[in-house]
């Protein structure tokens, strides 16, 4: 539990969650305290000593709300946040069991893989200094092969500071022989494409790719390369060998039963419509029991071992045009007791943003013009025109949230785009008016409109 306990020492007050989420996502505020709380009552259950710990289960949501509004980016900014080994999956894309299709296990297998790169990457960064120093001597070795002492030379000679080696070792790292080329022995990881295609997927789940590794174990391979990237292969290989795969793999496990979290997308197009009865619906309900064990709690096997799903904590999603969350079946509704509604965005949440996150779009116009040597400005009235042409459209065509703010403003600087590397650096300022005549003519067209915007 060592690893779980990191993850959560320094948990945030649920203040702080929102706080940080509000940093990239305007508005919603309801839906950013509901899983704010969800995710300090992980920290919460961590203090509880069992057996009462493991009785306490995850309060899963459910986000009411159409495209656009944020609720992929609030549970997507959780996960980051709590370190958490993070899912998102369409719901319509699962089949009832019997035909051909995903399987709702699956979801919770591959939660288990993005969790064991997690882990591992974290290891690879504790191990970094050594596997560098290790793939140094490599080297070392390879421009200054080891030879048996001659006659009466000292180790002093050999070895010390004035040394040919260590006079190497200081051009190796003030990158003096980057250029040079040497010739490394690299292990080549083994390779089943066959077995991965007719598979289909389902033999790696037993864990079958292993064994025809073992079977077909990958090869050395001799790649003569310049000096900065053998220290790259190399320090990668060095890495791969100091990590305990094993350590690795039961820190993964822990952090995807008790951290884990799935968020399921279109929820909403696997509700049955009530009074309906075609086979479609039958199939809808069948997705939905089938999807209420994992979500009850269940043991999953996966290819690095058994999977509880108890604590995992599941957030679904939908804009329920058609259906409503009481048209789930009940047992896979008490799963889900927090509901929240998300609310539509008008011009005044596109012009906040636009503006106010740290990664709002302006901001990535401007870093992207900045690399051509121009200086990307836009006035308030330029903002607000944009803000008040994406409502527009949204209204008149289809509604796609703070989505159509990427099309709008990607037709306004698309000439600038095009045209960038050949003008001269300088100030490039947005006006109102400019906004206007890029976009006149196609938010006039509502068939144009819904065609280009």
């Amino acid at each position: 539990m060592e690893n779980i306990e990191e993850c959560l020492a320094a948990a945030l007050t649920p203040r702080e969650i929102v706080a940080e989420l509000d940093k990239y996502i305007i508005g919603q505020h309801d839906a950013k305290r509901f899983t704010a709380v969800a995710l300090r009552n992980r920290w919460r259950r961590q203090q509880v000593e069992p057996p009462l710990r493991d009785e306490i289960a995850p309060k899963n949501i459910i986000m009411i709300g159409p495209t656009g509004v944020g609720k992929t980016e609030i549970a997507r900014r959780l996960a980051s946040l709590a370190r958490s080994p993070f899912l998102k999956i369409e719901a319509s894309k699962f089949t009832e069991v019997g035909y051909v299709g995903r399987d709702v296990e699956s979801m919770i297998r591959d939660l288990t893989e993005l969790a064991v790169n997690l882990v591992k990457e974290e290891e690879r960064e504790k191990v970094a200094a050594r596997a560098a120093a290790r793939a140094e001597e490599r080297i070392l070795d390879v421009l200054l092969p080891p030879v048996a002492k001659m006659g009466g030379e000292s180790d002093e000679a050999l070895s010390g500071p004035d040394s040919t080696r260590e006079k190497f070792r200081r051009m190796l790292r003030e990158g003096e022989l980057d250029g040079r080329e040497v010739e490394i022995e690299i292990e080549q990881a083994p390779q089943v494409p066959v077995m991965e295609v007719l598979s289909g997927g389902g033999m790696d789940d037993m864990g079958l790719k292993e064994m025809f590794g073992k079977m077909f174990p990958g090869k050395s391979q001799r790649r003569k390369v310049p000096i900065s990237e053998a220290m790259a292969l190399i320090t990668t290989e060095e890495a791969g060998k100091l990590i305990d795969m094993e350590q690795v793999t039961r820190l993964a496990i822990s952090r995807t039963e008790q951290t884990g979290i799935i968020f399921l997308d279109e929820i909403d197009k696997i509700a049955s419509r009530q009074g309906m009865h075609q086979a479609a619906e039958i199939s809808r309900e069948g997705v939905q029991r089938d999807l209420l064990p994992i979500v009850e709690g269940a043991t999953v096997t996966t290819k690095y071992g058994l999977v509880r799903t108890d604590h995992i904590l599941f957030i679904a999603s939908g804009a329920f045009h058609l259906a409503k969350p009481s048209d789930l079946v009940p047992e896979l509704q008490g799963r889900f007791p927090i509901r929240v509604e998300l609310s539509p965005l008008g011009a005044e949440e596109f012009y906040r943003i636009l503006t106010e996150p740290e990664n709002a779009l302006i901001r990535q116009y401007q870093a992207l013009m900045a690399t051509e040597g121009i200086e990307l400005l836009f006035e308030d009235e330029a903002i607000r025109a944009l803000a008040q042409i994406a409502a527009e459209v949204n209204e008149s065509t289809e509604n796609i949230g703070a989505r159509r703010l990427h099309t709008v403003l990607e037709r306004v600087l698309e000439e600038l785009s095009f045209t960038a590397p050949e003008l001269e650096k300088q100030q490039f300022l947005v006006t109102g008016d400019y906004v206007r005549s890029q976009l006149s003519e196609i938010s006039r067209d509502e068939d144009l409109s819904r065609f280009i915007l």
